[in-house]
């Protein structure tokens, strides 16, 4: 299966707040431009199926590839947004201000969110997600829309990298990674935060 892991468009949060999973944040004018750009680049690609997290943004993301894809967006809780607990909705302003903030750039792998996940349960969950899809749809291609964060993380898994490094990779917004996950064989990482044409 050939994977593409999309991640939504701008929000009027984005770069400022940790919306997390909070509900009503949707893309600004912005992440629809970019959504609309990205569909121009998938229309005509053949996709078997297209899976969003149920976050808002991710949703309207999806639904702006419904026309491009000819699909109607799953949704799949496996592909949310990380529980960010406490911090959800906190400035990143305020955030830089705290320690674990810090150690946070520091051993990632270590920190759990003030009442949420830690990053190795959320690459746990999301990488069991890719090996699930990669299952169901063997041979086929898969478009994914999800988040910055489970999106490093799953990239991460299959780099073979530790995932204290995995804010090392960059991706941004509505842009597209793709993974090669074949039912025998090993997984290969085919692109990272492209935003040219998709494959």
């Amino acid at each position: 299966m050939r994977l593409l892991l999309v991640r939504h468009g701008t929000t009027a949060e984005t770069g400022k707040r940790l919306t997390g999973r909070l509900p009503g944040v949707g893309l600004s004018a912005e992440g629809r431009q970019q959504v609309a750009r990205l569909a121009e680049r998938l229309d005509g690609l053949e996709v078997e199926a297209l899976y969003t997290s149920p976050v808002l943004r991710c949703r309207e993301t999806a639904r702006g590839l419904e026309q491009a894809l000819g699909l109607r967006p799953v949704p799949y809780r496996s592909l949310a947004e990380v529980d960010y607990g406490s911090w959800a909705g906190r400035s990143l302003a305020s955030l830089r201000r705290t320690k674990a903030w810090r150690w946070l750039h520091v051993t990632p792998s270590r920190i759990r969110f003030p009442g949420g996940e830690s990053l190795p349960e959320v690459q746990l969950r999301a990488v069991a997600a890719c090996e699930e899809l990669s299952q169901r749809h063997a041979g086929r291609r898969v478009v994914a829309v999800t988040h910055a964060d489970v999106i490093r993380t799953v990239l991460n898994h299959y780099l073979g990298a530790p995932l204290d490094l995995y804010q090392r990779l960059e991706v941004g917004p509505a842009s597209v990674s793709a993974l090669e996950l074949p039912a025998q064989g090993p997984p290969r990482v085919l692109a990272i935060n492209a935003s040219g044409p998709a494959s």
